[in-house]
């Protein structure tokens, strides 16, 4: 009977396999709407998400994520082992792998690129492999990873996009003589090993992407991924002009739909509107420097940033933008980011608290200030507008200041701004990254904000040797204790991904994680 049983599920699956083969069709180009063009892409030094999606579509990981960001699954290595003792990872690498230039990829391009992103003078992100001590090779097909101390989180570190293998020699030989200039060069032009090679690039407006002939993945077809010959991606910052393009077919998809366009688009018949699970979570960012533009800085005051908080109604944003699928923020990470800690919404909605902390902080006639959105972008109006309204009950009047995204980048990473709106997504099924991006103050300041807090450093310094999974809990809860209540942002809500699509484009995903996966998708002819 159990033999039969097999016999019946192999059948089922062959003949499931079979029908999917047969229906995928390859080919053709996918036209894709952005919100905002990408910046840099060198999977080292870039620190922004519209680098980021883009870059696993360029570039390999030893190991990759898994569907549902949760796990780890084979990349460019197909077996993988940590010692007993925690102090070193063996991998195995896979057969006749190449990068976009035919030429193979070696256990030396390998060890060279991951010391380059340990290297704690690359950028922001060597955190994630700071464990790493050295990386050395063992014949032409091993690489073994030596750690300072056993690492909770280095099997998940090597499938972040910071650790992408590149090829020692075209980058060494790029121009340059740092290895920022090294990379800025490499990046105009990029060789990787990810499923699609960069063909153009005319920024702000369109970037073009083919199939690179020697990516390593199989089809359901048993013929080499990607399906399609390139993906075209344009950038339309405006949401309603972005829409239009889709809902008339000028393009195939469009990223960040705003939440009240999304039961319209469901109700397409010519679109599937995606709602993809997320670690995506939405705050506003407050500078918390003691001045800014040589004036006293009301924001520095933890009372004035817990009544702004109180002062913001998160259920009624919820409803005004993302027409209820939103759900409130129970800490600073999501909810799907593991060691979370928090089963209630942050700083219910108060304005008496909110108005008596103001009082208590001095500023009982409140203040103006100012915030910077996305010009274009309807769910972040919505949201300043919203504020606006909100906060003047406490005194506080805000001005929204629309900019595009490269200008309030800039503002943001020279610590300049006095609030922006933002969003956040994990890269990591670690909670590591996004403490170390929001808390760590040795980063990037607190998210650029100057906030710090030194038993928050000590505790996170610590957590990223413990390996007792109790221990590391309770030290990631008394972070999340922390910076709830003294950190510099006042935590809104945290959504699915909202991506829209024509009905002829199949086999699109973007995972938890945030990046989009294009290697399996295929459109209709």
């Amino acid at each position: 009977m159990k033999i039969i049983a097999k016999a019946a599920i192999a059948a089922a699956l062959l003949l499931s396999t079979s029908l999917s083969a047969f229906a995928v069709e390859r080919g053709g180009i996918l036209t894709y709407g952005r919100y905002a063009d990408s910046l840099f892409l060198d999977p080292v030094l870039n620190d922004a998400n519209v680098d980021i999606w883009i870059l696993s579509n360029l570039y390999d990981t030893l190991l990759l994520p898994t569907d549902d960001g949760k796990g780890v699954q084979a990349g460019l290595a197909t077996d993988w082992k940590v010692a007993d003792d925690g102090m070193t990872v063996t991998l195995t690498l896979r057969d006749g792998i190449m990068f976009s230039d035919g030429s193979p990829i070696t256990p030396a391009d390998v060890a060279w690129s991951l010391k380059r992103a340990a290297n704690p003078k690359n950028g922001i992100w060597n955190f994630l492999v700071s464990s790493v001590d050295d990386v050395t090779t063992e014949g032409d097909k091993t690489v073994v990873l030596k750690l300072k101390h056993p690492d909770p989180a280095i099997l998940a570190a090597l499938t972040v996009f910071n650790t992408a293998i590149l090829p020692q020699k075209i980058f060494e030989a790029s121009a340059g003589a740092t290895d920022e200039e090294k990379a800025k060069a490499f990046a105009e032009h990029p060789v990787g090993s990810g499923p699609f090679v960069l063909q153009s690039w005319d920024r702000g407006s369109t970037m073009k992407l083919v199939r690179n002939e020697h990516y390593w993945g199989q089809g359901e077809d048993g013929k080499p991924l990607p399906y399609l010959d390139g993906i075209t991606f344009e950038v339309v910052p405006d949401d309603a002009t972005r829409i239009l393009k889709l809902t008339s077919g000028e393009i195939g998809g469009a990223e960040f739909i705003p939440y009240s366009r999304v039961a319209e688009l469901k109700s397409a018949d010519n679109l599937n509107m995606e709602l993809f699970p997320s670690t995506r979570i939405e705050y506003v960012t407050l500078n918390v420097r003691p001045q800014l533009g040589g004036k006293d800085n009301p924001l520095a005051n933890p009372k004035v940033r817990q009544a702004l908080n109180y002062a913001t109604n998160k259920e009624a944003i919820i409803q005004i933008v993302t027409h209820g699928v939103g759900t409130p923020m129970t800490s600073f990470m999501s909810t799907a980011t593991p060691l979370h800690v928090g089963d209630k919404p942050l700083y219910p909605y108060d304005v008496e608290k909110a108005k008596s902390l103001m009082k208590e902080a001095g500023f009982e006639n409140g203040f103006s200030t100012s915030i910077l959105i996305l010009a274009g972008n309807q769910d972040e109006i919505g949201i300043g507008t919203a504020l606006q309204q909100m906060w003047s009950q406490v005194g506080v009047k805000l001005e929204l200041q629309q900019v595009d995204n490269a200008t309030r980048t800039q503002q943001y990473r020279d610590g300049t701004f006095v609030m922006r709106e933002a969003a956040w997504t994990d890269d990591i099924a670690d909670p590591n990254e996004i403490t170390s991006y929001f808390v760590y103050s040795p980063t990037i300041d607190a998210l650029h904000t100057g906030w710090k807090n030194e038993e928050a450093d000590k505790l996170f310094d610590a957590s990223q040797k413990e390996i007792d999974p109790a221990k590391r809990a309770e030290q990631y809860a008394k972070i999340q204790e922390i910076y709830n209540a003294q950190g510099p942002i006042v935590p809104l809500y945290e959504t699915p991904y909202p991506v829209a699509l024509s009905k002829k484009v199949h086999g699109f995903l973007q995972i938890p994680l945030g990046n989009n996966i294009f290697a399996r998708t295929w459109v209709e002819k």
